[in-house]
């Protein structure tokens, strides 16, 4: 398999893949992105995804705590009300939107939306979709059912030291078949190639949870 062909498949899904790579921007430089020093040497520490051209969709949980809204695009705590943090949210409105819960001064409703994101917040552009009533395209499997070259201790190992590489970009990440598999944010591509340099090709996948649209 690839790198080209990796990229195409994980970060862009069916769609066709955007040459943002090489305006990738030091990290540090903004976005919210870890400093530069955080793990020194390390490629995938040292590159921050410029942020997407167009619009973007998604999958999450929206929560809206007194106005302030946020896009959760990891893990949601099943509290009542839930708990989660995620990407702030310009231009939240619930009018006309159903699928929602209140609990005092939270709301919140699990969607699938469409907008834009400047690397630290979203803002939508087209009505959201209750993620009950969303039919999303299958994405390929991008190993082809092919093992990954990873050891389990060797996966293990890298796990835990992507959070505090990646910072708030990081989602989750679990090890499967030789692989990493490892949910961001947003990628471009580039730190799926900062991941091959540091961990040799076959070994870490990045997914972006912001897919371009068309």
């Amino acid at each position: 398999m690839t790198r080209h062909r990796r990229h195409l498949l994980v970060a862009l899904g069916a769609a066709s893949v955007l040459a943002l790579a090489g305006c990738a921007t030091p990290a540090g430089s903004g976005g919210g992105s870890p400093a530069a020093d955080a793990l020194p040497g390390a490629s995938l520490g040292s590159l921050w995804p410029a942020p997407p051209e167009g619009d973007v969709t998604a999958q999450g949980t929206v929560m809206d705590i007194g106005g302030e809204a946020e896009l959760c695009l990891g893990a949601v705590a099943e509290s009542y009300p839930p708990q989660c943090s995620g990407v702030p949210i310009a231009n939240w409105t619930w009018e006309g939107i159903d699928g929602s819960e209140t609990s005092g001064d939270v709301t919140w409703g699990a969607y699938a939306v469409q907008g834009t994101y400047d690397g630290e917040t979203f803002s939508v552009t087209q009505p959201p979709i209750m993620l009950a009533l969303y039919d999303p395209m299958p994405l390929p499997d991008v190993t082809n059912g092919e093992p990954g070259q990873g050891d389990e201790a060797t996966l293990l190992e890298i796990q835990e030291e992507l959070p505090d590489i990646l910072g708030e970009a990081y989602l989750s990440s679990y090890p499967e078949n030789g692989w990493l598999w490892v949910d961001v944010v947003w990628d471009d591509g580039t730190w799926q190639d900062a991941a091959d340099d540091d961990y040799g090709e076959d070994v870490v996948l990045i997914r972006s949870a912001f897919r371009p649209v068309g």
